[in-house]
């Protein structure tokens, strides 16, 4: 595992933390589709979030939301419908693509930034 990919897991187990402590229930993490990967899968108040984590150490390649572009997100949409389509359990209930953003500002304090962007993918 590259750096990169380090600093990606960190971010992912970070909003996993999170989202548990805003009540979500994780239901899955990295769910793989034709379409690519879901970060993280959860649910809270009957309403599925597929959610899209983005860390940066920086900004000097932009903001870590800035990385889901348009086909990303088109990705996302995709990827959310098909892990709908398939599940049998939670096919009926309403659901949404989530970006959580998280800017680090030190890996050795433990130290970052973490924006959620509810629903942030359109067209759903």
């Amino acid at each position: 595992m590259n750096h990169n990919q380090k600093i990606g897991k960190w971010g992912e187990e970070i909003a996993d933390q999170y989202l548990q402590r805003c009540g979500y229930t994780i239901l899955a993490r990295n769910w793989k589709s034709p379409y690519g990967e879901i970060d993280l899968i959860a649910i809270r108040d009957n309403v599925i979030t597929m959610v899209e984590v983005k860390t940066r150490i920086g900004t000097r390649y932009g903001w870590p939301e800035e990385a889901v572009t348009p086909v990303k997100q088109e990705h996302l949409m995709n990827a959310g419908q098909t892990y709908m389509d398939g599940s049998t359990e939670f096919s009926q209930l309403p659901w949404q693509v989530d970006v959580i953003a998280i800017l680090v500002e030190s890996l050795k304090d433990n130290r970052y930034q973490l924006k959620h962007y509810r629903n942030a993918v359109s067209g759903i």
